[in-house]
């Protein structure tokens, strides 16, 4: 049976329409607490596990903790897989998911005209139009009208699917993000028993806000399959790649290998002195498991404090590390400068963020 044959017989039985694409790039949009990285996160190890080749781009906002609901203070994360071998996270999204209207306003000019635009309705209030400059709700006039629009009350059917479970509307709301990744993996047909694996260990101590999270999870994936707004899912086959064993990495955690790697090849102790900043906190999560391969992790209370300690250790004979981002450079600056005085070796890792305020200081 042919791939088009498929979608036909489907189509026929009451499903959506199967069309098959080589590649797709997806963005998770939202306010920086409505949890856009774990969101993509999840999408990412699913999409790994089905087997395609895949490409990711998170991005934090460089302010510290901007004002909810406002421009600066929106987080995305994008996704790219396809069949095939792929290079780069994407130039453009074809599917944009905005979480409320900050987050379509700062990405909406990067969809394609006859891109997918999936809206949470609930966050259209006129307050929140205000916030980010609409004069106008941009669902209710023609401006979106060269993308294919789906408004979806995400957090009224969360906190629906959730009545039951006694959670607080705030905590209910919470799971909205987890809806849309029901919702998403539905359209594309991702695997989901890893997604609910993960939360039953991420919230082992608090099962109750782990099995909210799924019912939410299944929520969003079940209105997928019952509403009749989405008459086209997507299928994207597996990448044929050379024969071996792949695993999904990030950029910090290669970093944390390839330290892991010069303690061993050099035979010397790794210190990483630290304090945690997004998004250089994974390498100081990564390191500390590694104690039994000689690396110490210090979390310290400040930046100063971090690199301080991992210049006492470069001097006490161990390979010196120190991690932070755009603002920890400017704080570190005073010891680093010693290190230089000293002529004492000390690796300083910048996970930059882009942007305004603490972003390139």
């Amino acid at each position: 049976m042919t791939t088009s044959d498929t979608a036909v017989d489907r189509a026929s039985e009451g499903d959506p329409e199967v069309v098959q694409r080589d590649r797709v790039v997806i963005r998770f949009a939202g306010d920086s607490g409505d949890g856009m990285q774990l969101t993509g996160d999840r999408f990412t190890s699913e999409t790994a596990t089905f087997g395609n080749d895949l490409s990711t781009l998170p991005n934090f906002p460089a302010e510290i903790r901007a004002p909810a609901g406002t421009l600066p203070g929106v987080s995305s994360f994008q996704l790219h897989f396809a069949n095939y071998d792929i290079l780069t996270p994407g130039d453009r999204p074809d599917v944009l998911v905005a979480m409320n209207p900050a987050a379509l306003k700062a990405n909406v000019a990067d969809l394609p005209k006859g891109g997918v635009l999936i809206v949470n309705t609930d966050e259209f209030t006129k307050r929140n139009l205000i916030k980010v400059g609409y004069e106008q709700n941009p669902l209710e006039d023609d401006s979106l009208a060269d993308f294919a629009v789906h408004q979806v009350a995400m957090a009224t059917l969360t906190r629906g699917a959730l009545e039951e479970t006694g959670l607080s509307k705030k905590d209910a709301e919470r799971s909205k993000n987890m809806f849309a990744l029901g919702l998403l993996s539905w359209m594309y047909h991702r695997p989901h028993e890893g997604t609910e694996r993960f939360l039953r260990e991420k919230f082992a101590k608090r099962p109750d806000l782990a099995e909210a999270n799924i019912l939410a999870f299944k929520a969003g994936h079940a209105y997928g399959e019952t509403t009749e707004a989405f008459a086209v899912t997507y299928e994207v086959a597996p990448a044929k790649l050379e024969t071996g064993t792949y695993r999904q990495i990030t950029g910090n955690t290669a970093l944390s290998y390839g330290l892991v790697a010069a303690g061993q090849t050099t035979g010397l102790p790794v210190f990483l002195g630290s304090y945690p900043i997004t998004p250089a906190s994974d390498i100081l999560h990564e390191l500390s498991k590694h104690k039994a391969y000689g690396v110490t992790t210090f979390q310290a209370e400040d930046e100063i404090a971090g690199v301080g300690a991992a210049l006492g250790a470069s001097f006490g004979g161990a390979l010196g590390v120190t991690t932070t981002s755009g603002p920890g450079v400017s704080l570190k600056s005073e010891t680093i400068g010693l290190a230089v005085a000293l002529e004492l070796p000390l690796l300083v890792i910048d996970v930059q963020r882009g942007g305004p305020s603490t972003g390139l200081p």
